[in-house]
């Protein structure tokens, strides 16, 4: 079978498995398989495929079948244009927490600045480790609850030449946070913010996510909440909060924070906020 009729059969095969872009997973899947890239994709399309690549090309398609997130398949997601190690102890890295980098970016636009930044639930470390690269002289303190997310986040950032200037905390949200830490710039969180009652409701590939990431078992403003009324606390006066949110919206601004702006998708929904910590 050349490479046109394995990715129509699987295509199909895929789109029959409720998967919303089946012919790109097809090729993803392929690609990976194969070792090729987009290009060797489409100029060898009427090339035989070996029984050896095509057998293990359909162990994936199986798998992807079964609703499995393609990025646990490949091990593998981009975020800002850096390939992210990923595996099912962490949430997979979306266009939509890109959003975060760019405000932090815009309210920072010295990129040698030497900023301390830090990043609350930091999952597969895509924010730490992104700021990391794009502010050279800064310092970042990433936390998560889950030991075995750190561990993903610690790999991420050795391979992108980041883990001397990160330094990794396992605790919950905040208490990761030490009393003589030195005060932060921004502290930059993509929380649990998805409401118990949406659970049922979503993607099956979210269901193979860890829970704890995606919700905080209540109506999602919980672990926000929590971030605006005791993350000030750690912030240098004239610093930022910057959220990322979902349906859920945004809690009630504290009295002590100034709500700057809110973050909107390129589809105008609300995806986050951006908090100020005003001088006195």
């Amino acid at each position: 079978m050349n490479i046109r009729q394995l990715l129509r059969q699987t295509t199909e095969q895929l789109k029959q498995a409720g998967c919303k872009a089946p012919r790109l997973d097809a090729e993803l899947l392929l690609m990976f398989v194969w070792h090729i890239n987009r290009t060797d994709l489409i100029i060898r399309s009427h090339d035989e495929v070996s029984a050896a690549v095509e057998n293990n090309f359909n162990i994936l398609v199986k798998r992807r079948a079964r609703r499995e997130p393609l990025a646990y398949i490949t091990g593998e997601k981009e975020f800002w244009s850096r390939p992210f190690a990923v595996t099912p102890d962490v949430l997979i890295p979306r266009p939509e927490t890109e959003h975060l980098v760019e405000a932090v970016l815009e309210h920072f636009p010295n990129k040698n600045g030497s900023y301390h930044f830090c990043d609350i639930g930091t999952g597969s470390g895509c924010i730490a480790v992104t700021l990391a690269c794009e502010y050279p002289q800064a310092r970042i303190v990433a936390t998560d609850i889950s030991g075995a997310a750190l561990d993903i986040a610690r790999r991420n950032a050795e391979n992108h030449g980041a883990g001397g200037r990160i330094t990794f905390r396992q605790g919950d949200m905040l208490e990761a946070l030490l009393e003589n830490d030195a005060l932060f710039h921004a502290i930059i969180s993509n929380p649990p913010y998805v409401a118990e009652h949406e659970m049922n409701g979503l993607e099956q590939e979210l269901a193979q996510e860890p829970r704890c990431a995606l919700t905080d078992e209540q109506d999602g403003l919980k672990y926000l909440t929590v971030l605006l009324h005791n993350a000030p606390t750690y912030l240098h006066t004239g610093g930022y909060i910057i959220l990322e949110t979902g349906l859920c919206g945004l809690p009630e601004t504290p009295a002590n924070l100034r709500y700057q702006q809110p973050i909107h998708d390129l589809a105008g929904h609300l995806r986050g906020g951006i908090y100020h910590l005003p001088c006195i």
